[in-house]
């Protein structure tokens, strides 16, 4: 529990606020002028969102938000999004108002004991490589997309990029299982890390598919206590790289994810940016974030959201654009599109569809930027590529690799441990080869990003539609490859 006098020295009066963390170690209080805040400090010169007080590990911190005029604590000027460790008798000045924190009560000793000392904040960062982390909430954020909130023990700031992602490495059915999901909180509240993660059915065509694997397990597995090893953060598909005064975000679906990172982030840094945000659903009860969305647009006059349906339901109320986004809706949604830098994430159809059209409307390609979020492409020769049955009584005979390798020009990917030649497409990359062969290989990202599905080629040659980031040149000269955006050209061999 923090208590707090809040006096406004040009007209004297007086307040007190007690701040009550509901689970007893974590929470979090937000500061400003805006009526919505916790503490409401009436002001021009106090921003909307000035600040705030987290509660966690048992330590109160105080953070600005970004705020214009800036804060002081004991007279020391605070860093925009640091975390200043609070004290009793610790004096915090916003505008004509003095916050003194008074009745501080913190963990016992014994608890005290797993706390690592550190900067001003008392909290060691964490900015790249392999962590366990601790689920702490899971939110319903629609009927099939959950968001899971994490944090680590001992506490640990999570320092990333807005739009990054994480990869999971968990164990499922007894197997190792690598999968990337992009971060959906913001690195400006960096005391948590959240995932938000859609279930995945069988295709409807296709019941006999399976289902998405890792997401559903999370769905079904991942409880509040529950523990996850990670490792990023990764991707390049930040706007944190790049300045910009106007930004239009374009997501369908799961897609969201990347862009609600960076909504957040410049909502609460108080950037000078002018934002806005598109996003397609296929029903009202299918909008991921909604309620958020509405306050962000309601909280920050920078935001604009737009949301069409593409499936609107009889018995659910919509009254806003309806259909597929086109180029009439895009005119009326950022009449200025071609003046903004464009972040665009979803299923790989969505995606070709909306850079089609951008293309096809004279924007600046060079200002396109995207993120995949669609499965991987079915070969078309998959009944082509079949193993053949066994033969009765007798175990599948292993591959024997010959010195004079087949002449043919015909793209084949030999899996030299497991003994499997597989004829495919020229467009088909090895990862989804193998797993349509049943050969295991790791993978994270899918997209050349996370470097969990390397693999050593033994012969032949592999080509890329980009150059992956996830390879160092030492990496390349000894003949590694990325086995999710590596394509076989001709017959290639790999150690699998």
């Amino acid at each position: 529990m923090l208590t707090t006098t809040v006096i406004n020295y040009q007209t004297n009066e007086l307040q007190e606020k007690t701040l009550k963390p509901e689970t007893g170690i974590q929470g979090e209080y937000l500061i400003g002028r805006h009526p919505s805040c916790d503490l409401v400090l009436d002001s021009p010169v106090v921003s909307r969102v000035h600040g705030r007080i987290l509660c966690q590990g048992g330590k109160y911190y105080f953070t600005d938000l970004g705020s214009t005029d800036g804060s002081r604590i004991n007279n020391e000027e605070v860093d925009v999004n640091q975390n200043w460790l609070l004290k009793e008798d610790d004096i915090i000045r916003i505008g004509e108002f003095v916050l003194l924190v008074k009745d501080l009560q913190l963990y016992g000793s014994s608890q005290e004991a797993n706390l690592v000392d550190g900067n001003s904040t008392g909290i060691k960062q964490w900015t790249k490589g392999e962590i366990t982390v601790r689920c702490v909430q899971v939110i319903d954020e629609t009927d099939d997309v959950k968001t899971f909130r994490f944090v680590a023990e001992p506490p640990i700031l999570f320092s990333y990029k807005p739009g990054q992602f994480v990869t999971l490495d968990l164990e499922i059915d007894g197997k190792p299982v690598k999968r990337s999901y992009s971060i959906s909180s913001s690195p400006s509240r960096p005391h948590t890390l959240e995932i938000t993660v859609k279930r995945v059915p069988a295709p409807p065509d296709a019941p006999d598919l399976p289902a998405g694997l890792v997401s559903n397990w999370l769905h079904d597995n991942i409880k509040v206590g529950s523990e996850v090893r990670l490792n990023g953060p990764m991707g390049k598909f930040t706007c944190a790289d790049h300045r910009a005064d106007k930004l239009l975000f374009i997501s369908a679906g799961s897609g969201i994810t990347p862009m609600m990172s960076m909504s957040k982030w410049l909502c609460d840094t108080g950037a000078d940016v002018d934002v806005v945000f598109v996003f397609s659903a296929r029903s009202p009860k299918d909008i991921i974030y909604h309620q958020k969305l509405q306050l962000m647009a309601a909280l920050y006059p920078n935001f604009k959201l737009a949301i069409t349906m593409t499936r609107p339901e009889l018995d659910q109320a919509w009254s806003g654009y309806t259909g597929r986004l086109n180029e009439a809706m895009l005119e009326q949604m950022a009449p200025d599109f071609r003046d903004r830098i464009v972040y665009v994430c979803g299923p790989n159809p969505f995606m070709a569809g909306v850079k089609g059209m951008l293309a096809g409307l004279d924007f600046p390609m060079e200002n396109y930027n995207e993120e995949s979020f669609g499965g991987k492409k079915p070969s078309k020769k998959k009944a082509a590529a079949t193993t053949p049955a066994p033969v009765k009584g007798e175990d599948r005979p292993r591959l024997h690799l010959v010195e004079s390798p087949s002449t043919s020009n015909e793209p084949t990917v030999v899996f030299a441990e497991s003994g499997k030649e597989v004829s495919c497409d020229a467009e088909d990359v090895i990862l989804d080869v193998a797993e349509q062969e049943g050969v295991p290989l790791p993978s994270g990202c899918r997209m050349g990003a996370c470097g969990a599905c390397k693999r050593k080629l033994l012969e032949g040659k592999v080509e890329y539609d980009d150059e992956p980031d996830a390879l160092e040149d030492e990496e390349r000269q000894e003949g590694m490859i990325l086995t999710c955006v590596a394509r076989p050209v001709g017959r290639v061999v790999v150690s699998a």
